[in-house]
């Protein structure tokens, strides 16, 4: 191979320049410029060879194979599901997650399973050898047929993946990665893409399905560049605390499956176990009514589940009223507020507001509306709101309860877990009534706070 070059490359323009300066002398911008290698022609059409094989010549669509690729599944089957069915030869998923959650653990316990019947690597850049064996043996999983590596140079990492031949591979994290074609330190932007770009390009060539850890920053985005969550097939998050118990791992990025599927985990002693009905952890629920809580079904990925939302609605004390939300959209609770204040003629602006969802879960979803106005109003009036009651639907900015996807699916799901009552959209009454089920439809904010009061 031709020997790389080093040059710096801005963000924000692209322009090039031999040397790193302060300064972009095209556009000016300042602490813009990356280290990046500058490959010369014929290498980087060596480096490239291969990666689209056939695919070169044009194809019309009749010509396309679409026969269905088979997927390998984890014996995980939550991790299954948010992969959407399983892994897919050839596919590059990336984990991501604040420290000390579970990404390693997770990883760990697919990989003893899959080595069963797969040939697997799991390459550690964190942890020492014995780490990791040690961690197998405490949660009591038979790792005997995994093979293990400690190296941070992804070259070496290549090296050696090529003579194993692995079919499944887990790089452990990204960030401890390095290339030795640029001099920055591992971590950086530069080493970051590069070695996310050769790990990529490999698994595409050698049709190896490649879990990716990686860190996250104090907002809890994925550190690094963002080119790299375009990079990967698909990009999984894990949510929740680190001293609670359940774990939720969802996906934000996929080809292969559903977006915003949700996968729940209980950390136990033997590592994460799988919760088959997440609607029954997260229902907690006290013997007596109490006000301010309510029950919604939200959807998630390819299911209904039941969570619980709360208020507390509390005379403030201080010029501006406060509105804290945990597990939903603070701006989306302002503008109910208004809405309620406006159709509802219930004015808040002298108290605070504080709402949370129940088990850490987090709502992005419209079908909240209705049951975060219930909860409102129910602690604002002191008046707790039936057990068997559930709640859904999306409020308009004119007073209007709007339907939402899956309205019969959840009100199954609802049923199931033995809810008697619901009141939800008008355009979400199901043209056959469901056994056992009060269904109360609304059209308008005004029916809702009549049913509700």
């Amino acid at each position: 191979m031709a020997k790389s070059k080093i040059q710096f490359v801005c963000n924000a323009c692209g322009a090039a320049q031999p040397k790193w300066a302060g300064q972009c002398n095209d556009c000016g911008e300042w602490n813009t410029l990356v280290e990046q290698a500058q490959v010369a022609k014929s290498s980087r059409s060596e480096r490239f060879s291969g990666y689209a094989g056939e695919q070169t010549r044009v194809h019309t669509m009749a010509e396309v194979d679409l026969q269905e690729v088979p997927r390998v599944g984890t014996q995980l089957t939550e991790l299954d599901r948010v992969l959407g069915g399983g892994l897919v030869p050839g596919s590059v998923i990336l984990i991501g997650g604040d420290p000390g959650i579970g990404k390693s653990t997770i990883l760990l316990q697919a990989m003893c399973l899959l080595s069963q019947q797969q040939k697997t690597l799991y390459v550690t850049g964190e942890e020492s050898l014995q780490q990791v064996t040690m961690r197998a043996q405490r949660l009591g999983l038979n790792g005997d047929a995994l093979k293990l590596l400690t190296e941070t140079q992804v070259e070496s990492i290549l090296a050696q993946a090529k003579i194993e031949q692995p079919k499944i591979m887990v790089v452990d994290s990204i960030q401890t990665i390095y290339t030795e074609q640029l001099q920055s330190a591992p971590g950086g932007v530069a080493q970051v893409r590069e070695s996310a770009a050769v790990l990529v390009r490999y698994a595409k060539q050698h049709n190896v399905a490649l879990f990716m850890v990686g860190h996250v920053t104090k907002d809890g985005a994925l550190a690094g560049p963002r080119v790299l969550e375009h990079m990967v097939d698909a990009v999984l998050y894990f949510e929740g605390e680190r001293d609670g118990r359940y774990r939720i791992l969802r996906a934000v990025k996929n080809r292969f499956g559903a977006v915003n599927e949700l996968g729940v985990f209980a950390m136990t002693e033997a590592g994460l176990k799988e919760v088959k009905n997440p609607s029954a952890i997260f229902l907690s629920r006290f013997e007596q009514r109490v006000s301010g809580s309510v029950v919604m079904v939200t959807w998630e990925g390819s299911r209904p589940i039941l969570v619980e939302v709360q208020a507390l609605v509390d005379e403030t004390h201080l010029g501006n009223p406060r509105r804290v939300t945990v597990g939903l959209d603070q701006n989306r609770l302002a503008m109910l507020l208004a809405v309620l204040s406006r159709h509802g003629g219930i004015a808040t602006y002298d108290q605070d507001v504080f709402v949370n969802v129940v088990g850490g879960v987090r709502v992005m979803e419209t079908s909240a509306d209705l049951a975060l106005v219930s909860a409102v109003i129910s602690s604002l009036k002191n008046r707790p709101l039936e057990q068997d009651l559930i709640v859904f639907g999306e409020v308009g900015l004119a007073g209007e309860i709007r339907p939402v996807p899956n309205g019969q699916e959840r009100l199954k799901e609802a049923e199931k877990h033995g809810f008697k009552r619901a009141i939800i959209p008008h355009g979400n009454l199901p043209k056959t009534p469901v056994d056992g089920m009060e269904l109360i439809g609304v059209k308008r904010l005004e029916e809702a706070l009549q049913y509700l009061s």
